[in-house]
C-alpha cells in the first residue's frame, strides 16, 4: 500500500471543528467574517490557524474576499476560505457588513450548537431563526482550527477561495452534514462531538478533492508537488521513511531522476531543496510525538533520524523557537484549555 503524505499531514496538524452557525437569511442580508487570528481569539483561543467553511443548504447568494472576483454559489455547494482571510457572503456581490461590536463570538463560544442565526434586512439576530417559508438561504457555517507550527505545507497550498459545486462535493457530505446539524439541533446526546468530526470531514474532503483537480506535472505549492510524477514520488519516501538517512544522491536514485533534476524540480514545485523538506517534516513528527506522548528528548531524537539529542533540540529550536522540554510544556498547556 502506497504511502499518503496528505494523510500525514492532515494527521500531524491538530484538525479541531469547534463552532457552528445555522444561518437563515430573508431578503437583503450579508455577513462578514473577520481573519483568522481575529477568529482565532473570539472562537478557538490558543488556535494557531482557523479555516471557515459554508454549505449552503438552500438558496444562492455571494461570496466575496479582497482581489478576487465575487463567487456566486447555490444550493449545495461548498466555499471554504482556507488561509483564514476576511470574507463577505451576501445576497448581492460585493456587500460588505457594517461595522458594530463583533464581541458577540466569542460570547457565544460556548453555546450549544450549532448557534442560530437570522440575517434579515441589514439585520444579525443571534439564538433566532428567520420563518423556514421565508427564509431564501439557509447555510451551515463552520470553523475548523489547526497547527501551522513547526510545519503545514497544507495550508499554503491550498487557494484562497475554494469552491466546490455542488456537483463536484461527495454524495455522502450534504446528508450527513445536514444530518449533523439537525441531530445538534435536537441537543441528542452526542451530536456536538458528531458535528465536529463531520465537519472535520468536510474539511479532508475538500482538500482531498482539490488536489485531483490539479493537473499532473504542472505548477508549483505542495499539492501541485504531490501530482508531480518525479517530486510527488520523492515526498512520498521522506514520509514513508523519514529517519533514513537520505541524501538527495539517494532520493534520486529511488524516483529515477539525477541529483541535479531532483533538487531544481523539488525546489520549483515544492519551493525548498529536499533535504530541508525532511528536516521540516522531522520536526513537525517530533512535534507531534512531544505533544501527544511521554517518551523522552532522546527517544524521539532517534526516531526522527537524528543522531543525538543535541543535534535534535538545535533543529527544533531553529524551527520553532523554542526547545522541545518548553515546546511540549506550553503546548500541552495550550490542549488543557
Amino acid at each position: 500500500m502506497q504511502h499518503d503524505p496528505l494523510s500525514d499531514v492532515l494527521s500531524s496538524v491538530r484538525l479541531r471543528g469547534a463552532i457552528f452557525y445555522y444561518v437563515s437569511c430573508a431578503r437583503i442580508w450579508v455577513a462578514e467574517t473577520p481573519p483568522s487570528p481575529e477568529l482565532a481569539d473570539a472562537l478557538s483561543p490558543g488556535a494557531e490557524h482557523v479555516i471557515a467553511y459554508h454549505m449552503i443548504l438552500r438558496g444562492q447568494g455571494w461570496a466575496g474576499v479582497d482581489g478576487e472576483p465575487p463567487l456566486r454559489f447555490a444550493a449545495g455547494d461548498i466555499v471554504m476560505f482556507p488561509r483564514g482571510d476576511t470574507h463577505a457572503l451576501s445576497s448581492a456581490p460585493g456587500m460588505r457588513a457594517e461595522g458594530g461590536d463583533q464581541s458577540w463570538r466569542a460570547t457565544t463560544r460556548d453555546h450549544p450548537k450549532p448557534i442560530l442565526v437570522a440575517l434579515h434586512d441589514g439585520v444579525c439576530e443571534l439564538d433566532a431563526e428567520v420563518p423556514t417559508a421565508q427564509a431564501e438561504t439557509v447555510l451551515v457555517c463552520g470553523f475548523i482550527s489547526c497547527d501551522l507550527r513547526p510545519f503545514n505545507p497544507l495550508i499554503g497550498a491550498l487557494p484562497r477561495v475554494l469552491h466546490l459545486p455542488a456537483a463536484d462535493v461527495g454524495a455522502w457530505v450534504t446528508p450527513m452534514l445536514g444530518q449533523a446539524v439537525a441531530e445538534s439541533r435536537h441537543r441528542r446526546a452526542g451530536s456536538a462531538a458528531v458535528l465536529e468530526r463531520v465537519s472535520e470531514m468536510v474539511f479532508v474532503d475538500a482538500a482531498r478533492r482539490y488536489l485531483e483537480s490539479l493537473p499532473e506535472d504542472g505548477g508549483s505549492g505542495w499539492l501541485a508537488a504531490l501530482r508531480d510524477r518525479y517530486v510527488g514520488r520523492a515526498i512520498t519516501c521522506l514520509h514513508a521513511c523519514p529517519s533514513d538517512p537520505w541524501t538527495v544522491d539517494l532520493l534520486g536514485q529511488e524516483v529515477g531522476l539525477s541529483r541535479s533534476a531532483l533538487h531544481e524540480r523539488f525546489v520549483e514545485r515544492v519551493g525548498m531543496p529536499p533535504m530541508q523538506y525532511l528536516a521540516h517534516w522531522r520536526m513537525q513528527l517530533g512535534a507531534r510525538m512531544l505533544r501527544e506522548g511521554n517518551a523522552p528528548v532522546a527517544a524521539i531524537a532517534l526516531e526522527t533520524g537524528y543522531d543525538s539529542e543535541a543535534a535534535f533540540c538545535r533543529a527544533f529550536k531553529r524551527l520553532t523557537g523554542q526547545p522541545p522540554a518548553a515546546w511540549r510544556r506550553a503546548n500541552r498547556e495550550g490542549m488543557r484549555r
